[in-house]
């Protein structure tokens, strides 16, 4: 931590091997380098279920996708003032980023242009920064994006390339590598996640951490899987909330600059450990509700960060 480095990949590997009993210590660290590299700010983002369900990809953990009976009805996107009201209710948090989430495969020209008009709208309204969710990209899609005011692109590599075939056979691991990589070249921030939880080893967790340190993103969400009913994951059990601490101090320890955001799943997995979560790593939280499951009150997570001592506060890029 004093010399401001990156670990090397066999030192990783070295924090792995310790197992859980090693937490605490792994947790204390890890919250000593988030101070270090980043501050005690945590980020807070607001985000909107934009086009819901009736998605063609068959991930295994979402309740959206069109080829499994779940109980998510598709809804075709939000109008304009949905979308409005619902980014001034974020900035009304203290919220500095709004998420539009789209579940589709990618983005048609019809969809880029409505995005790229509703993101003037929002900004003018309410000052936030907007991200997008919206799959798939190419280049020239990125472009467009970043020209049209998207500062922050997310899109998640989910799990390890070795074990994504077993959750995902619609598309492959590799293209959402390289939507990333168009994110990162078209100049907008990166923000790419992972769900903790399907079955991956905890070796496919480190090769899923070795990936995301090559990629280097802004922003990475920490998802663990909240079985969702009629899904093939659905049987699935929860992580474990101590091995849940655990693995966001490994995060943490290699990705020590990261907004490391508290996303979905936690408040099943970790329950009233929340705030250990967050002297554990994690500087930045979804607030409000996510895509198609509840999450708690925005005032019970307010009321924990001011427990903590804890300042709301728009967090940069580590250098």
């Amino acid at each position: 931590m004093n010399s401001h480095r990156r670990l090397t990949p066999e030192e990783l590997a070295g924090l792995v091997a310790l197992g859980g009993d090693w937490t605490g210590e792994l947790a204390s660290l890890a919250h000593r380098v988030r101070l270090a590299w980043c501050g005690p700010q945590v980020e807070l983002e607001g985000i909107l279920s934009a086009k819901t369900g009736a998605c063609p990809e068959d991930c295994h953990f979402c309740s959206q996708s069109a080829r499994f009976d779940t109980p998510v009805k598709p809804t075709p996107f939000l109008d304009t003032d949905q979308v409005l009201a619902a980014a001034e209710e974020t900035a009304a948090l203290g919220a500095s980023e709004f998420c539009l989430v789209l579940a589709l495969r990618g983005p048609d020209e019809r969809t880029i242009g409505r995005i790229i008009d509703l993101v003037a709208l929002i900004r003018d309204r309410t000052g936030l920064n907007v991200a997008l969710s919206a799959g798939i990209l190419d280049a020239d899609q990125a472009r467009r994006l970043a020209d049209g005011g998207i500062h922050r692109y997310n899109h998640n590599l989910e799990t390890a390339r070795s074990f994504f075939p077993e959750v995902v056979t619609t598309h492959t691991w590799q293209e959402r590598y390289e939507t990333c990589r168009v994110v990162k070249e078209a100049g907008m921030e990166l923000c790419c996640g992972v769900l903790l939880g399907m079955g991956e080893s905890e070796a496919q967790r480190l090769e899923l951490l070795n990936d995301l340190v090559e990629l280097d993103p802004v922003d990475v969400p920490i998802n663990f899987l909240n079985p969702r009913p009629g899904t093939p994951l659905a049987d699935r059990a929860l992580v474990e909330p101590w091995e849940a601490i655990r693995w966001i101090a490994l995060f943490r320890l290699a990705l020590p600059g990261a907004i490391l955001r508290y996303a979905g799943g936690r408040e099943v997995t970790l329950g009233d450990l929340q705030a250990v979560g967050l002297t554990s790593g994690a500087n930045a939280i979804i607030i409000g509700n996510y895509l198609t499951t509840l999450g708690r009150s925005p005032e019970e997570d307010l009321t924990m960060l001011a427990d903590l001592g804890m300042p709301i506060g728009v967090i940069g890029a580590a250098i």
